[in-house]
């Protein structure tokens, strides 16, 4: 695991305390029930935070799986 991957995981962890660390990975957000647009939002704000970046709000509805939000950071912090 990448160090992108693993604070993002911690970010994940911080939104959805209830996901097991093991699906965190292959989280989607149609197969995390908790994960509804004020999460994707919580979400958004804890990566931001994490990260010292600011995500485009204009393309949240991309924001939609841990690898489409660990491929949009991967872009920003490099």
């Amino acid at each position: 695991m990448n160090d992108i991957s693993a604070r993002l995981t911690k970010c994940f962890q911080t939104v959805f305390p209830d996901l097991p660390e093991t699906s965190i990975s292959t989280a989607r957000q149609d197969s995390v029930p908790a994960w509804d647009s004020v999460a994707t939002i919580m979400l958004v704000n804890v990566v931001e935070d994490e990260f010292r970046i600011q995500m485009d709000l204009e393309r949240l509805p991309e924001f939609s799986s841990f690898d489409a939000i660990s491929a949009y950071v991967a872009d920003t912090v490099h």
